[in-house]
């Protein structure tokens, strides 16, 4: 054992001690998660349309169901990183969570309107177990003090972006001029790619993501473990379909998770010193926070998604487009264009020593959503006696979006793994992710209370109610910026040596 642990030691000294910005095993797991991603922001841009218009859901249950599923899907990653950190190791998860997934897709795709919340429950348990891995697995290619984290993180988050560009708009397009199962269909196939490359390139990442439980117990114990762990997953898919089909149970389970996830992670707390501690709390408010920023953020999928369908006319810079095709890809569009840009700033920033601190980052990215939400709010002055605005005005709030999120989300996959001790950076980043679980859960709310009751209520009643609810978004958005940075002091100093 000792042997093997040695070896395993210098081949993980190898990746780590890589040259150049980027080691060569980021590009794979870029490429298999670019790829996921692909099937994942393709389903979300379908999600809500087609609870509206196949399955003859009102306005309002469609935003509650979008946020019930879309929060079960980030829950999961909670749970995948955590059977991954204690049983599975990153790799089985992610082969898991991927097997999954295909079959969610195809379930589908094979018949949408009948099987659709089955489809649904199989995507979010193995999304679960495939989100979460991954990303810790990139930050395991860096040593802890390596400053080119940062710059990895940026390119593998590109790859997300990249993803749910080509998902994003070709899944809704395939959907509107051929047919549902056919988008379906697309997504399951983008995620096998994804898979593929994982599972061809996997031997590359040396040591990573074995089972913690190598070494420590029988391979015949470790395969028992395994296999619990398969079917315990499998048989928790009636119980999502359950809760994802009764947006009720939907609002108990999330009343339960949370509070029981911040205990866990209190309890863990206490086998940690107190500089770790102070790191542990100083990631729990970024978590906080980030709920918050999802809430607002994800209404593209739900409130975005039906304001785009119904209230939108069909051209952008003098093209003509889908509006739907817009809502889903240009955010991801806008990151890919200027991510890059935002990189350079902060480097020049950094040079003049005017970067601002990662809390400040944060606290941006709320005002720029703030700014974002006031001008979605603002396509009801461009509004014609039909009720139809402006693509171009809705397309520039989606600039501004995307200025706020360079500004935080980017870090935040960096900052768990920075502030969370080695042993619990599954646990952290499936944290990151149950935040945004909840930050899903709200937008659904938020989303809901924006939708007219009145299923006759004209396109012009449907946007004054939904433009009313991004003004006051914009105004919550305010306030948590706001907050943040006059908090930053304090934050910084549990921080420690972490930027």
């Amino acid at each position: 054992m000792d042997t093997t642990n040695e070896i395993n030691a210098l081949a993980l000294e190898r990746i780590q001690s890589f040259k150049g910005k980027y080691p060569k095993q980021l590009w794979y797991l870029f490429l298999s998660e670019m790829w996921e991603r692909f099937a994942f922001y393709g389903m979300r841009g379908m999600l809500t349309i087609f609870m509206v218009e196949q399955l003859k859901l009102t306005e309002k249950d469609a935003n509650l169901k979008y946020g019930a599923i879309q929060a079960f899907i980030y829950t999961m990653a909670f749970v995948g990183g955590l059977f991954a950190d204690k049983i599975l190791g990153f790799r089985k998860s992610i082969f898991w969570g991927g097997l999954l997934m295909i079959a969610g897709s195809f379930t589908l795709a094979f018949s949408p309107q009948h099987l659709y919340y089955i489809g649904i429950s199989f995507t979010i348990v193995g999304t679960g177990f495939f989100k979460p891995n991954i990303s810790t697995m990139v930050g395991n290619l860096y040593k802890n003090d390596d400053p080119r984290r940062d710059a990895g993180f940026g390119l593998f988050y590109s790859g997300i972006n990249i993803g749910a560009l080509l998902g994003g708009y070709l899944c809704i397009n395939v959907a509107n001029h051929y047919s549902w199962n056919a988008a379906f269909s697309l997504a399951g196939i983008g995620m096998a790619i994804g898979l593929g490359i994982f599972i061809f390139t996997k031997r590359t990442l040396g040591p990573i993501g074995f089972s913690p439980l190598a070494n420590k117990v029988s391979l015949s114990k470790i395969r028992i473990y395994d296999l619990m762990v398969y079917a315990g997953s499998l048989l928790v898919i009636p119980f999502i379909l359950l809760l994802v089909s009764n947006t009720a149970y939907t609002d108990i389970f999330m009343y339960i998770v949370g509070p029981a996830a911040f205990i866990y992670i209190i309890y863990e707390m206490f086998s940690f010193n107190a500089i770790e501690r102070q790191k542990l709390i100083a990631a729990l408010i970024f978590i906080l926070f980030s709920v918050f920023f999802w809430a607002f953020f994800e209404q593209a999928g739900g409130s975005l998604s039906l304001f785009a369908r119904y209230n939108l006319r069909h051209e952008v810079l003098g093209m003509n487009m889908d509006p739907n095709e817009i809502n889903n890809a240009a955010n991801s569009l806008f990151v890919i264009l200027f991510s890059p840009l935002f990189g350079l700033l902060w480097l020049w920033m950094g040079k003049k020593k005017l970067e601002p601190n990662t809390v400040i980052k944060f606290g941006l990215g709320f005002l720029f959503l703030a700014i974002a939400f006031y001008v979605f709010y603002y396509t009801r002055f461009f509004a014609d006696a039909a009720g139809f605005t402006s693509l171009n005005v809705f397309t520039l709030a989606y600039l501004v979006i995307t200025v706020g999120e360079l500004c935080l989300s980017p870090i935040g996959l960096s900052l768990m793994t920075k502030l969370a001790p080695q042993k619990l950076h599954g646990m952290m980043m499936g944290m990151w992710f149950l935040a945004s679980a909840y930050g899903q859960y709200a937008a659904g709310i938020l989303g809901a209370g924006m939708a007219t009751v009145d299923d006759k209520a004209t396109l012009t009643d449907k946007l004054m109610a939904y433009t009313d609810g991004y003004k006051h978004l914009a105004i919550y958005a305010l306030v948590a910026g706001v907050a943040l940075i006059i908090l930053s002091p304090l934050i910084r100093k549990l921080m420690h040596d972490v930027l």
